[in-house]
This record gives C-alpha cells, sequence and structure tokens, in this order.
C-alpha cells in the first residue's frame, strides 16, 4: 500500500510524502504506482519551473518526501490542490488497500 502524508499547518501546506508500493500489480505494470509517482513527481517539478517557491525532497525507491522551506505562492497552492484531487481520484478508483491519503496538521 501506498501512504501519502499531506503536511499542514495554520497558513497552508508545508509538505508531502509518499511511501510504499500500491501492490495493484506486479512490478513495472503497476498502474496505482506510476499514477502516484507521476502526481508526485510531477508537483515537485511543476513547483520548481513555475514558481520560485523553495522546498528540499528525499527520495529511494519507494519513498519521496517534499518540504516546502516556507509559506506557498497561490500556483504552488493551486499545483498541490491538483495532486490532491489526483491522488483522491485514485484512492476512490482503487480503494484503500492500495492507497491512503492522510492529512497531518504540524
Amino acid at each position: 500500500m501506498i501512504k501519502i502524508t499531506v503536511y499542514r499547518n495554520g497558513k497552508g501546506y508545508t509538505g508531502f510524502k509518499s511511501v510504499g508500493h500500491a501492490g495493484f500489480a506486479d512490478a513495472g505494470f503497476d498502474i496505482v504506482c506510476a499514477a502516484v509517482s507521476v502526481l508526485t513527481v510531477n508537483t515537485i517539478n511543476s513547483i520548481e519551473t513555475f514558481t520560485s517557491d523553495t522546498f528540499h525532497v528525499k527520495q529511494k525507491d519507494g519513498y519521496i518526501e517534499c518540504r516546502f522551506n516556507d509559506e506557498l505562492s497561490d500556483k504552488s497552492v493551486l499545483l498541490m490542490d491538483s495532486m490532491i484531487l489526483g491522488l483522491q481520484d485514485i484512492e476512490k478508483s482503487y480503494g484503500n488497500a492500495y492507497i491512503r491519503l492522510i492529512f497531518k496538521e504540524v
């Protein structure tokens, strides 16, 4: 199962973390893992390319964590909202056996 934790405080998003593998299909054929990877990595790449917001990323097999250095711009908030929408749609379509989205106040 993939667990995605979105971190927020009173001012907005502070980061997110994705841990695990979906187990929906064999490695290389797992569309749930692929979809989560595309959404999370594209969000990071888009924030880096289209905004001046800064962050740090840790990544290894089955793990990616992005922590924002400061309060996010409106563009980055929209990109995060879009990522979350996509992840929620995957969770609805494939169920909690493969993906779980968690929101955590920090």
